[in-house]
């Protein structure tokens, strides 16, 4: 039955970059049947923080859902395909000092079955490989540099997600939005008034005058202009548990060889390190903690780490507020991207939160317009999706093995815990039913069983000292696993000619 609820009337979204024009495409695409006004209004003095270079997988069904294929946008941003991030440094345990966490589909549920199975064994403290780089086709991927592209030919399929230049995408996402008769201003907001009853009334320019909305959404970034300082909407900090706040990035130019196809986060002294592949060059990123080391001597450590001693490339330095808002949607306002809050881009969710965050306001929306029962519904679950997120990328830190500086050691022996981090980390360590727990708080958890199998058994989680593996327990070969992989990755093109093939098609 066709949805005959009208939209918001009029809206204007405060703020450009990633997650303004995001917002502007989506809403327009889903409510461009409907006599709904957007207006994107940005100012030109103030400058775009991008959300990083990197996605999860679902921004491949973001562009599927507004009907862009890959071929058009990858070569407009410089994208490349992305199977998954690897961590070296994070763990220093024999075998386990680096793990790979892998983007999978419903293809790999024999791999994840042996995964498990041998997880299991390994938990008993028996010897058996259970390191999950072994199990995984999308390792495989991109160990060799392949794009996660199979043959038709193959019966396979696979998960992926991108790395891209963030300011090229946010022009990519502008010009689609204006197509589909989005509105642009430039301007910068001078007063923000209220009506009687709190909600937004309209925002002030020099150039515009009053400029009025029945909706607002904020991406005014970390100044958060029309959620923080005018509806006072309190945050909520995770500095507790994610001690990182800075970070600086440098680009270098491609190596000799493949492209590579994979997001590598290195830990270095004071938090870690992306490497980051686009078609063009190399993102590269420390994100650290200014209570452990300054500004300096973090660019001076991300230099020597990548081996670029050419001063006249120069570092671009950011800070980061990590945590979120109370609630991203107050009365007629809806907060989107970094005014809303950010989790630091350890896996890349930046632009998944945003996404998740326009989808579940359309859908709110259409079922109850602004009535205070869909706005709660609605903020429990993106609050639940943040808090998620946070507690899975707080894992990373709570499981390192490193003792070569305070950070790690606090990091490790750092008890702001939540609940649900808890309770996962005592039924892994008693040797519980880690699946049924997790199924258990599954409407709250942000990340899928497998991830978190991976995250415990990559960073070596396990007793130590285990016993030779008994004859009647049954294990997987990690062996007949990589043949089984290695045949299907044949499969899969060579990543950099894929790339260079799509960015020469006419």
């Amino acid at each position: 039955m066709e949805n005959t609820t009208p939209g918001p009337g009029k809206v204007l979204i405060v703020g450009g970059g990633t997650a303004g024009w995001m917002t502007a495409i989506l809403m327009a695409h889903a409510w461009q049947d409907r006599a709904v006004d957007i207006t994107l209004l940005e100012s030109s003095d103030i400058g775009i923080i991008g959300v990083g270079e990197g996605s999860t997988p679902k921004m491949h069904r973001f562009f599927d859902r507004i009907g862009v294929p890959e071929s058009e946008w990858m070569p407009a941003c410089n994208a490349t395909y992305k199977c998954g991030i690897r961590f070296p440094g994070w763990s220093t345990r024999k075998r386990f000092k680096s793990y790979y966490h892998p983007f999978f589909s419903i293809s790999d549920d024999p791999t994840i079955r042996a995964f498990a199975e041998n997880v299991a064994v390994r938990r008993d403290n028996f010897d058996v490989h259970a390191h999950p780089d072994a199990f995984f086709v999308s390792s495989y991927l991109a160990k060799q540099k392949l794009a996660p592209t199979p043959e038709s030919s193959v019966d396979y399929q696979t998960e992926y997600a991108y790395h891209f230049d963030s300011g090229l995408i946010g022009q990519f996402l502008k010009e689609k939005s204006l197509a589909l008769g989005v509105k642009h201003l430039f301007g910068t907001v001078t007063e923000v008034t209220q009506h009687d009853n709190g909600d937004i009334a309209g925002v002030h320019t020099e150039k515009h005058g009053l400029i009025t909305a029945d909706l607002f959404v904020d991406c005014t970034g970390f100044a958060a202009l029309l959620t923080s300082k005018t509806l006072d909407v309190p945050f909520r900090s995770y500095s507790d548990s994610l001690f990182n706040d800075r970070a600086v990035a440098l680009p270098t130019p491609h190596e000799p060889g493949g492209l590579a196809s994979q997001t590598i986060s290195t830990a270095l002294n004071a938090g870690w390190a992306w490497k980051i592949p686009l078609s063009n060059r190399f993102g590269n990123g420390y994100v650290y903690s200014s209570r452990f080391i300054d500004e300096d001597a973090a660019e001076r450590e991300l230099r020597e780490s990548i081996g670029l001693d050419d001063e006249s490339v120069e570092a671009r330095h950011l800070k980061m507020r990590v945590g979120r808002a109370e609630s991203s949607w107050n009365r007629n306002t809806l907060a989107v991207g970094l005014s809303q809050g950010f989790i630091e881009p350890l896996e890349a969710t930046a632009l998944m939160i945003v996404q998740d965050t326009i989808d579940n306001f359309i859908q709110r929306y259409e079922e109850g317009n602004f009535t205070d029962r869909y706005r709660n519904e609605f903020n429990t679950k993106i609050n639940l999706i943040f808090d998620s997120i946070k507690d899975y990328i707080f894992m990373h830190y709570k499981l390192n093995s490193r003792n070569d500086t305070d950070y790690w050691v606090e990091a490790r022996e750092n008890e702001t815990v939540s609940e649900s981090v808890r309770q996962i980390l005592d039924v892994w360590n008693s040797g519980g039913d880690l699946l049924d727990e997790l199924r258990r708080q599954g409407p709250r958890l942000a990340y899928s069983p497998t991830s978190w199998f991976c995250i415990l058994a990559g960073m070596g989680h396990f007793p130590r000292k285990p016993k030779k593996v008994k004859k009647k327990i049954a294990v997987n070969d990690p062996a007949d696993i990589q043949r089984y992989c290695e045949k299907i990755t044949q499969h899969f093109p060579d990543h950099r000619t894929t790339i260079e093939a799509m960015q020469n098609q006419e």
